[in-house]
């Protein structure tokens, strides 16, 4: 992909379309939306700026490798900056960028729709596997 198709994408020359495959928006709204991105991004936002083992913590079931892939993606995109810290043994930082609180802010009220909302999911669960349980029992 040239300097070009990097920077623009989709129909205009001068929008990004997540929509596109080809459009770099669509990897960063990956890393944003995807299961580690999005518990990562709520760590930092509500604990500030975290170590490793800090996020490994909060953010439960991630293994090291995936944090640490996950980490690296977010730094990327921009959103986490990662500061190595000239102690013995060596320590590193990380925290949100402004650019990584502006997503958080968006993403943490996402979350708090999706856990306000869960009674209404669990019940509609309910009723979907009923209704599922019911066409499997008759074939």
């Amino acid at each position: 992909m040239d300097s070009n198709a990097q920077q623009t994408c989709g129909d205009s020359d001068s929008a990004f379309d997540v929509f596109s495959r080809q459009c770099p928006s669509r990897g960063t709204l990956e890393d944003v939306t995807g299961r580690w991105g999005s518990l990562t991004i709520g760590a930092l936002q509500e604990g500030g700026t975290l170590r490793f083992n800090e996020l490994r913590r909060r953010v439960e079931g991630v293994s090291e490798k995936m944090l640490s892939q996950t980490l690296h993606a977010l730094e990327r995109d921009g959103l986490v900056s990662r500061q190595a810290q000239p102690t013995n043994p060596p320590r590193v930082d990380y925290e949100l960028t402004p650019l990584g609180q502006d997503v958080a802010e968006r993403l943490l009220a996402l979350i708090d729709l999706v856990e306000g909302r869960m009674p209404e999911v669990l019940t509609a669960r309910e009723r979907y596997d009923e209704k599922r349980g019911d066409r499997e029992g008759r074939a």
